[in-house]
């Protein structure tokens, strides 16, 4: 189907390909995206609409959208959120903090973003985006259909219980670190200040705090994640020299999850008003009793509560990108004291990251560019087209959309 929205841009119903290609063809309508396919009238007509329905799979690392009325469905789509970012955050802190070891421009220190001046309600950055990543997309499918109502799945998730199945009443008050100072002082006793590799062998005395999963990559300060390690041991670790088991997976998406699931309830409904809320147990039962495929995009209609809309031929597959690189120049100094610049140019011989481009007879987006004129074309999975490329033999699709679609196989 192809979406169609009037001359001042609001959304209209779906109209059929061939309908959307005579009006092309008559000049009565012009496009305004290819993926998704969209077109804008270039006559009045009156804005009659059907009741469409949003379904919003919320998530950690993926999100569902299923658009759909009681008899079809008119979009759906799994989007992939960005994992990149707490790993950034780290990476631009240690730059930050390595400025006082180095020459380089100095930096006034910033009060603004200490803990007494954050406003009530703030949320970490790397929750903030993924907010940020939900909203995109709900407004996006605002903007090309008439959506009535918006439904979003929540999950409340009580990390203590999963730890500790058997815990109830005032156990939630006395976990592992009661009646010590810190985590610090509560790993050492609970290791009895020896270290845990060596066992006392290698007579150094200085104890140091380990983390078993750095914070980088989504390691917290709790003592399952922490070991106590002499300082000899802990520098040979560090140097490669022997590892370490790391602890089960942790709860960082369960707790997103918690944190995230009013906020994004609330904007949304102080946006679009007509939004509410349901539970995964429900969405869960739905799917089963319809006998439905797993998957995002058909729990969001499940969500939607049209299990049995007629589903559509395609289920839209996006991904989120950096958008910009912010670093201003490479680690790496040169001969002379330079730095080489870390950003190149938006455009490039006509072409941009995240193009949609055709290369080698396959569509594909540009992943990286040289300025030689070579190009890194990869699909969306990211499986590799060609790693260096002319520019010459690349045909531009579309500018800057992550956006591929694949047929569905779930039954309607």
């Amino acid at each position: 189907m192809t979406y169609v929205i009037n001359q001042a841009g609001a959304p209209l119903m779906p109209c059929s390909d061939c309908k959307a290609r005579h009006l092309l063809k008559s000049n009565r309508a012009d496009i305004v995206d290819l993926t998704p396919f969209t077109i804008r009238l270039r006559f009045a007509v009156s804005d009659i609409t059907e009741p469409v329905t949003l379904g919003v799979d919320a998530g950690y690392s993926h999100i569902g959208l299923s658009a759909s009325t009681e008899d079809r469905v008119l979009f759906e789509c799994e989007h992939t959120t960005r994992q990149d970012i707490v790993n950034l955050l780290e990476a631009r802190r240690s730059l930050r903090r390595s400025r006082r070891n180095r020459r380089t421009r100095y930096r006034a220190p910033r009060f603004d973003n200490r803990v007494h001046s954050k406003n009530k309600g703030w949320l970490a950055p790397s929750i903030e985006a993924r907010i940020g990543e939900h909203l995109t997309l709900v407004a996006f499918v605002h903007s090309i259909l008439p959506v009535t109502e918006t439904v979003v799945e929540t999950a409340a998730f009580d990390i203590q219980k999963i730890r500790n199945p058997e815990i109830e009443g005032t156990g939630y008050q006395q976990g592992d670190q009661m009646g010590f100072w810190n985590v610090r002082e509560y790993v050492l006793w609970r290791d009895n200040h020896k270290c845990r590799h060596c066992n006392g062998r290698s007579k150094d005395s200085v104890l140091e705090v380990h983390h078993l999963v750095q914070r980088k990559d989504g390691g917290s300060d709790r003592p399952k994640n922490l070991i106590t390690l002499c300082r000899t041991c802990h520098h040979d670790y560090h140097e490669g020299k022997f590892s370490l088991d790391k602890p089960n997976r942790g709860f960082r998406a369960e707790t997103f999850m918690g944190v995230m699931r009013w906020a994004v309830y609330e904007r949304l409904k102080a946006l679009y008003g007509n939004v509410r809320m349901t539970f995964g147990y429900i969405t869960k039962n739905t799917r089963i009793t319809h006998g439905l495929d797993k998957s995002h995009a058909v729990d969001a209609r499940c969500i939607a509560g049209h299990p049995d809309a007629g589903s559509d031929k395609f289920v839209y597959q996006s991904r989120k990108v950096r958008c910009h690189n912010r670093q201003i120049h490479k680690l790496t100094i040169l001969k002379g004291g330079i730095r080489k610049a870390n950003q190149c140019p938006r455009m490039m011989f006509g072409f941009g990251l995240n193009d949609i481009v055709k290369a080698d007879g396959r569509l594909g987006y540009i992943h990286g560019r040289r300025s030689s004129g070579s190009f890194d074309v990869r699909t969306l999975s990211g499986e590799v087209i060609s790693h260096g490329i002319s520019y010459k033999k690349l045909m531009l699709v579309e500018h800057g959309k992550i956006y591929t679609r694949r047929r569905t196989s779930s039954p309607a």
